[in-house]
C-alpha cells in the first residue's frame, strides 16, 4: 500500500529498458510540485525493464505473470486507482514517447475544467508532431481518421488516437472497464464510452517523441479502429 495522496501516476511497461529510468527521473522532479503515488505496471517484459525500476516510498510496483494486454493492463492500473480511493489516475507510456512533465497541466485542467478526462493533443499544434518526427504516413492517418471520429460521434477532438490521459476515476468506476478491449484498441473503446455516456472529455497541446515506428502494426491498428467506429454507431 502506497502513501495516499489523491493522485495516482500508472507506467504501463513492456520491454521498456532504460525508457522506464528516464521517466522515473522525471516524475522525481515533478514530485517537488505536486504530489502523487506511482505504480509500474509491467506486462510480463522479456528484457532488462524490471532492472530499472527503483523501490520508493511512493512507488509501487507490479509485474504481471502473463501478458494481459496493453488494455489489459491499462484495466488492471485504473481498477488498482479506484480500488484504493484515489481521485483522478495519470497513464504514463513506458516507451517515454507521451512526456510525463505535462502531468502538472493535466492535473490542473481536470481540477479547473469539471472534465471527466482530459488528453494530450499532438495535432491541437501539427508542427510540435512533425517536429517530434512523427512519421508522415501517421500524421495524415491521424488527421484522417480523427475527423472520421468527429463526424460520426459529433465531436471536434484534434487528437483521437493519443495514449496520454489523466482520467477522473468517479467516472471512471461507473464505466464497466472489464467489457473494454484488453489490446490497443482499449482507449478507443473508453472515449467512445464517455462520449455516449454524455461524459466531458477535453484536450491540452503537447510535444512527443518519435523512435522506430512500424507501418504494418499502425495500418492494423487503424482498420480495427474503423470497424470499433462503425460497430459502435449501428448497435
Amino acid at each position: 500500500m502506497l502513501n495516499k495522496n489523491k493522485l495516482l501516476v500508472f507506467i504501463v511497461t513492456y520491454n521498456s529498458s532504460f525508457r522506464l529510468k528516464k521517466i522515473l527521473n522525471k516524475l522525481e522532479h515533478l514530485k517537488k510540485k505536486i504530489k502523487f503515488d506511482v505504480l509500474i505496471s509491467d506486462d510480463c517484459s522479456q528484457d532488462d525493464t524490471m532492472n530499472y525500476a527503483v523501490k520508493k516510498k511512493y512507488i509501487l510496483i507490479h509485474v504481471h505473470k502473463k501478458n494481459m494486454g496493453y488494455g489489459g493492463n491499462v484495466k488492471f492500473c485504473l481498477d488498482y486507482a479506484i480500488k484504493n480511493n484515489y481521485d483522478y489516475a495519470v497513464m504514463i507510456h513506458g516507451d517515454n514517447q507521451y512526456d510525463c512533465r505535462y502531468i502538472d497541466k493535466l492535473y490542473k485542467k481536470i481540477n479547473t475544467s469539471n472534465a471527466d478526462a482530459v488528453t494530450g493533443s499532438r495535432m491541437m499544434k501539427p508542427s510540435n508532431a512533425l517536429n517530434g518526427k512523427m512519421p508522415i504516413y501517421k500524421f495524415f492517418g491521424n488527421i484522417i481518421l480523427t475527423k472520421i471520429f468527429n463526424y460520426l460521434f459529433n465531436t471536434n477532438f484534434t487528437d483521437a488516437h493519443t495514449g496520454l490521459w489523466i482520467y477522473n476515476l468517479l467516472t471512471v468506476k461507473f464505466i464497466g472497464l472489464k467489457k473494454l478491449d484488453n489490446g490497443y484498441n482499449f482507449d478507443n473503446q473508453l472515449r467512445m464510452k464517455l462520449i455516449n455516456l454524455g461524459k466531458k472529455i477535453i484536450e491540452i497541446p503537447i510535444k512527443t517523441y518519435y523512435r522506430n515506428e512500424r507501418s504494418s502494426f499502425h495500418i492494423i491498428y487503424a482498420i480495427k479502429f474503423l470497424l470499433e467506429l462503425f460497430k459502435e454507431k449501428i448497435r
